[in-house]
């Protein structure tokens, strides 16, 4: 792990704690002609390498229950922690981690990206969308915003119990299926499709874990860039983070705590990277 990146790492530390535990790092479509800045196009369809058809809970606990991980941190192999580019692109990720770590909507967050058509990728928690299900209707139909998977109960991935930030993570391969595939079946059911990317909570996970995903369809999406330090960021902190956000970046921020400096913050970034040739992507439309 870059120098730069450890210390900014230790000095959110505690920030994280304090918003929905979700680890953060600092650092699309293109738009048609004609289309607002930032707008969203259809990308290519990446889903016909997924597996047809997940596997299940009991062959994940009997192919992963006496493998040892080997890692533990933010970069687990397949881990998608930056865009394969080179090009002046940033993709815009939004956390809703729900229950204690915070159940709120950031509806001034989604009022500016919407009104400058600029796509992001949402992580939604299974609890957030219980405590939220008309906005997230609306979200799911916007075509502008991708919903990712942020995990059942918002725990670190681990197949041996490690924890991250004091929050305990699962514990066996079981507890793994169960955090990917329980918020996965409801978006399913609500999206009418799998969602293709997975964040855990904390945004820790282990080598093996990293695997069931992988078994399970979908990708797992780091960071480049923390944003908002766990939603506790001030406007002026998320401001110089995301506007200082190098080319090919996945900045992580979290849409779930109204209260924060992050919509502020955003909404004085992203002007900055739109004048200075930069624009915005939703995952799936540049993660192939």
């Amino acid at each position: 792990m870059p120098i730069a990146r450890r210390r900014l790492l230790a000095a959110v530390t505690c920030g994280v704690l304090a918003g929905c535990a979700p680890a953060p790092r600092t650092a699309g479509p293109r738009a048609s002609p004609g289309a607002p800045v930032g707008a969203a196009v259809p990308g290519p369809s990446t889903r016909a390498s997924r597996p047809p058809e997940p596997v299940t809970r009991a062959e994940v606990v009997a192919r992963y229950a006496t493998a040892t991980p080997t890692s533990w941190g933010f970069e687990a192999p397949g881990v998608v922690g930056r865009l394969p580019t080179t090009d002046r692109v940033v993709a815009l990720t939004f956390d809703a981690c729900g229950g204690p770590g915070g159940s709120g909507y950031d509806q001034a967050l989604i009022g500016f990206l919407r009104g400058r058509a600029v796509p992001a990728t949402l992580f939604l928690n299974s609890r957030w969308i219980d405590a939220n299900l008309a906005a997230f209707r609306e979200l799911a139909a916007d075509p502008l915003f991708e919903i990712a998977n942020h995990g059942t109960r918002h725990r670190p991935l681990s197949v041996s119990g490690r924890s991250a930030y004091g929050i305990p993570g699962t514990r066996n391969a079981g507890e793994v299926f169960d955090e990917v595939a329980g918020n996965r079946d409801k978006l399913t059911g609500l999206l009418g499709r799998p969602p293709r990317f997975f964040r855990p909570g904390t945004a820790y996970c282990d080598d093996v874990a990293a695997r069931i995903v992988a078994d399970l369809g979908e990708r797992i999406a780091g960071f480049t860039v923390n944003g908002d330090a766990g939603a506790t960021y001030s406007p002026a902190q998320v401001r110089k983070e995301v506007a200082a956000a190098p080319p090919g970046s996945i900045v992580i921020c979290h849409m779930n705590h109204p209260g924060g400096g992050t919509a502020a913050g955003v909404a004085a970034a992203v002007p900055r990277l739109l004048d200075s040739g930069y624009r915005f992507v939703r995952l799936s439309d540049v993660v192939r």
